[in-house]
């Protein structure tokens, strides 16, 4: 079977909205219960809201890879469609990369001299970062690298 399906990763982003949703309403439900609105979140909304961000990023992994990979994967290579567009959009995903990474340093060299800055700020910036850098990575394998499809036969050597 070759086949890349979507149809996984819209249950994963389906199922990861759902549980927000139940932990939306888990809190609704606890301030009507109090009188007033909650102040922090339940064990129970955490955990909810935990599981619904690990289907949110299975949904969109699954997306990504049912994007670059295409509908059927099928034996053999497979040219990349080399494109302006794409050389252009990795230009500017480095220019914001290299203006996000001075940002982080005049951060770290502020942090070192003058004191402390917000964790929850440096922590931002070094996810805009990595996010870039994998958004780069996406374009160049998208456009840029072609692809390799090995198939084994079906009866293989594997026992089942």
């Amino acid at each position: 079977m070759y086949k890349n399906d979507s149809v996984l990763p819209f249950f994963g982003l389906l199922f990861a909205v759902a549980l927000w949703m139940m932990a939306y309403f888990d809190g609704q439900h606890l301030a009507m219960l109090l009188g007033h609105a909650p102040e922090e979140l339940s064990g129970g909304q955490i955990g909810l809201i935990t599981f619904g961000a690990v289907f949110f990023i299975y949904g969109v992994m699954g997306y990504v890879s049912y994007w670059l990979e295409g509908e059927e994967l099928r034996p053999g290579r497979h040219e990349a469609s080399n494109s302006l567009w794409a050389g252009v959009a990795i230009v500017l995903l480095l220019i914001l990369l290299v203006a996000l990474a001075g940002v982080f340093t005049q951060t770290i060299i502020y942090w070192s001299t003058e004191g402390p800055v917000s964790t929850g700020f440096a922590g931002r910036l070094a996810g805009y970062i990595l996010l870039d850098m994998a958004a780069i990575l996406v374009v160049f394998k998208k456009y840029f690298v072609a692809e390799v499809v090995v198939a084994e036969d079906e009866h293989s050597e594997v026992p089942w």
